[in-house]
């Protein structure tokens, strides 16, 4: 089984959390039992988290050699110029090595929903959408990347795994994937 979730800011992608006072966690959405997530997303980050009760195909949704495509929507600060642009298409060299080739285009920005706490705006900061798109998954990658080409991230949403999109899942929504979507979506990753 495949589920699409859209995981709301300031969750944590398990299902139970042991610090005082405990976060919230994927345990408060309804979920089905025996489920784990294919992947993460940072307590501070949104969007679509994958979750099955199949290791191998969490195993083929993760593994970093099937490099399956990841789109993330990025608020950043700033006004992104096409040298930051072709930097990230490019691969950056970060604490961790050098990352692969992405795409990365600025996009208008997108209709949303209403992110609680909002982002904290400044009239004397501009700020800006781009669309990004890894074939690998680092800790606070998106981050690490926009931040080393002077643009650090304000708000950032996941919006597709391979073929699979978030369509219209609202924040602690979720949805059953298609067997056939979760083939196809695996054949892509294998």
């Amino acid at each position: 089984m495949l589920i699409a979730f859209n995981k709301p800011y300031g969750v944590l992608c398990q299902f139970t959390d042991r610090s005082t006072p405990p976060r919230p966690t994927l345990a408060g959405f309804g979920l089905p039992p025996d489920v784990y997530p294919a992947g993460r997303l940072d307590h501070d980050s949104e969007g679509l988290l994958l979750l099955t009760d199949d290791g191998a195909l969490a195993h083929r949704l993760t593994a970093p050699r099937h490099k399956l495509p990841k789109t993330y929507w990025v608020q950043v600060e700033g006004q992104p110029e096409e040298d930051q642009l072709r930097a990230l298409r490019a691969g950056l060299e970060l604490g961790d090595g050098k990352t692969l080739p992405a795409r990365a285009r600025r996009i208008a920005p997108p209709d949303l929903w209403p992110r609680d706490p909002p982002v904290r705006f400044r009239k004397t900061v501009p700020d800006a959408w781009i669309e990004l798109v890894l074939r690998e998954g680092r800790n606070r990658q998106v981050r690490r990347m926009t931040a080393a080409v002077g643009l650090p991230t304000l708000r950032l949403v996941r919006v597709a795994v391979g073929t699979q999109r978030l369509g219209e899942l609202t924040p602690g929504q979720w949805r059953w994937v298609a067997s056939g979507d979760a083939e196809s979506l695996s054949a892509e990753s294998g």
